[in-house]
């Protein structure tokens, strides 16, 4: 650290420091106090770039972030921490591809640095490259066997893959070394095939009031412990573990719903009428499934990826990218601007791109899933893109939905799962735009009810392969018996036969009232 504060004077080296400690505990306000008069005094200096680039990006202004870090490393080009930091800003501002370029980049400059090996781990796993993100997990902790992060991450990548045991004895290790380590006993609590006991539940309750429980740790336990109570039926004090979750997450996940409302709505009306698009009728390999997060999703492509035809992918994060890197490529110009000014050349380079991203998924099998849930957003640009394409919707009750992302701790991205309000806001924003795309594109895009799938599986899966243009095959109806890696919140569910028990607000009764209010529902009586 003192090597990159050379060039600073004492007084400015000190409040970089502050800084750093600030950024370190998710403070960015205080952060940025402590840089704001170093920063009129150096403003080149690459630590205080460094510095102001890990403010933004706390406050989701991940391209600016990326961009002053870029600066920055001009001044220290081989600097194995500047990329790692690099690494990590393309991560949150969602740039996987790039994320990794510059993490093995870092691992190539210092192999040693387990911190690397980790982070190049979590944005592999970002891009479903689950063998990839195993090998550098396996690195950090063969160079740091106490790094519970990398050891975390490997456990959840047994429980992907089926193996729910050995899953659960490395999250009890973990725990056993660090007893307010949140990612554990969420990982626990997410492996769904056992519940809580009594003194599991008396062991988080002391954790969180622990003085080196961090704030991260204090969502993530909060989630679980809400998870063991909602088990146990004391359903009130669920719900005020969750709002105390919620509300330490709120700090680190702002949200500004009116202005992604307008974005939503500006999206919405650039493919409206829909835009000529690519002539070549490219796509038909390619199955999207949208939803908003806990809609049955995952239970959809897990029936698709039974067929002999199809590979299950994941949540790949290639339409966003091509996209955005048209967007660059524009100098910045907005998808709603340049969409309407899009030849159908230009729709199909960008279905192209996104073709040649994706071809590894169609080594062994002709068709592939992409289930990236927020994808609803980009419906009129598939259409335009890949008009041979099919896209599936999953909806399910709003009340279930928004309720079932309030009780999971999901990532930055997700920053409206954190309140009633923001949830039903966006129930709204997406029920509106993907109901429009399905009116545009009657036979192109498929509204999947969850509810009805769960009433009568046999029909709804005949339906939901007829519209994918696959014959039916027995394996579909026996989803349960895949054992392929599945990496979602729902990947236990997803291996056990379909149930009709899952709705969980009725247990609630007139505590949900506040969240019917926000979504225009008449209220539980009890």
């Amino acid at each position: 650290m003192n090597s990159r504060l050379q060039g600073l004077g004492p007084s400015a080296t000190q409040h970089v420091m502050m800084a750093a400690q600030a950024l370190d505990a998710g403070r960015a306000d205080e952060a940025d106090r402590q840089l704001e008069r170093v920063l009129t005094a150096y403003p080149d200096h690459p630590e205080v770039l460094r510095m102001k680039a890990g403010i933004l990006s706390l406050r989701g202004q991940h391209h600016d972030a990326v961009r002053l870090m870029q600066r920055a490393l001009v001044h220290r080009p081989n600097d194995a921490l500047y990329h790692n930091t690099l690494g990590s800003l393309f991560g949150n501002a969602g740039d996987y591809e790039g994320a990794i370029v510059a993490l093995r980049r870092t691992c190539e400059l210092d192999p040693r640095l387990a911190m690397a090996w980790y982070n190049l781990g979590v944005m592999l796993t970002k891009s479903v490259r689950n063998d990839e993100a195993a090998e550098a997990l396996q690195r950090a902790v063969a160079l740091a066997p106490d790094h519970i992060g990398a050891r975390a991450l490997l456990a959840d990548l047994l429980r992907t893959r089926g193996d729910v045991d050995a899953a659960a004895t490395e999250y009890r290790r973990l725990l056993a070394a660090r007893p307010t380590f949140g990612l554990a006993w969420w990982g626990l609590a997410d492996l769904r095939t056992r519940r809580f006991d009594a003194a599991d539940i008396a062991s988080m309750q002391s954790a969180l009031k622990r003085a080196d429980a961090t704030e991260q740790d204090r969502i993530t336990m909060g989630f679980a412990l809400a998870k063991a109570l909602d088990d146990e039926g004391d359903y009130a004090r669920a719900l005020d573990a969750l709002a105390q979750a919620n509300a330490i997450a709120r700090r680190y996940q702002a949200w500004d719903a009116p202005r992604f409302s307008t974005g939503i709505g500006s999206i919405s009306d650039a493919f409206e009428p829909p835009p000529t698009g690519s002539a070549k009728p490219q796509g038909s390999e390619v199955i999207f499934i949208v939803s908003l997060p806990r809609s049955g999703s995952t239970l959809v492509e897990q029936i698709l990826a039974s067929h002999s035809s199809v590979e299950g992918a994941g949540e790949l994060p290639d339409l966003p990218r091509v996209l955005a890197e048209e967007t660059q490529r524009l100098g910045g110009k907005p998808i709603p601007q340049w969409a309407r000014e899009a030849t159908p050349d230009d729709w199909q380079r960008l279905g192209q791109r996104y073709l040649d991203r994706t071809a590894r998924w169609r080594s062994e099998r002709p068709v592939f899933t992409d289930k990236l849930p927020n994808n609803w957003i980009y419906i009129g640009a598939i259409r335009a893109m890949l008009p041979g394409a099919r896209v599936v919707v999953v909806r399910r009750d709003p009340l279930e939905t928004c309720f079932s992302c309030y009780r999971q701790p999901l990532d930055a991205s997700n920053g409206y799962s954190r309140s009633f309000g923001d949830l039903a806001s966006f129930w709204r924003d997406f029920d509106r735009s993907v109901a429009r795309s399905a009116a545009l594109h009657p036979g192109h895009v498929r509204e999947h009810s969850y509810e009805a799938m769960v009433a009568d599986p046999e029909t709804q899966i005949r339906e939901l392969l007829a519209f994918c243009g696959l014959p039916f095959e027995e394996a579909c109806v026996n989803f349960h018996q895949n054992q392929r890696v599945v990496r979602s919140p729902s990947a236990t569910q997803v291996r056990q036969p379909m149930r009709s028990d899952t709705a969980r607000s009725q247990r609630y009764g007139a505590l949900l009232n506040p969240l019917r209010a926000a979504l225009g529902l008449p209220d539980s009586p009890g």
